[in-house]
C-alpha cells in the first residue's frame, strides 16, 4: 500500500472497514459503508495507527465513544454494542494490516 497522503489512506482505511464490519440487528447484518458509519469509525481509529497503539481494548474504548442513533434518533447505542464479536476480532486485524503496510 503506497499510499503516504493521510486523506488517501484514511479513504482506504474508511473502504476496507465499510465493506467487511458490519452492525447485527435480529441476525440482519448492516455493514457499516451502509449504515453511513465507516468514514467516523476509520477517522476514530486512525490515530491508534499512526501511534503504533493498535489493541484490543484501546479499539473497544473508540468504538465505545462513537454514538450510533436507532429509532429515528429517540435512542443512543454505543457501536460496540451492535458488533458482533468476530467483527470486533476483524476490525482490530484490519488496523493491525493498515499499520504494517504504511
Amino acid at each position: 500500500m503506497a499510499k503516504t497522503n493521510t486523506s488517501e489512506l484514511l479513504e482506504a482505511l474508511a473502504s476496507e472497514i465499510g465493506e467487511n464490519i458490519y452492525i447485527d440487528i435480529a441476525k440482519w447484518h448492516l455493514f457499516l459503508s451502509n449504515a453511513k458509519l465507516h468514514t467516523v469509525v476509520a477517522e476514530q481509529l486512525y490515530p491508534l495507527i499512526t501511534s503504533n497503539s493498535i489493541n484490543e481494548d484501546r479499539v473497544v474504548k473508540v468504538l465505545e465513544s462513537i454514538p450510533v442513533k436507532i429509532g429515528g434518533g429517540r435512542r443512543e447505542l454505543a457501536l460496540i454494542d451492535l458488533l458482533p464479536l468476530q467483527c470486533q476480532v476483524n476490525l482490530v486485524d484490519i488496523l493491525e494490516r493498515f499499520q504494517r503496510e504504511i
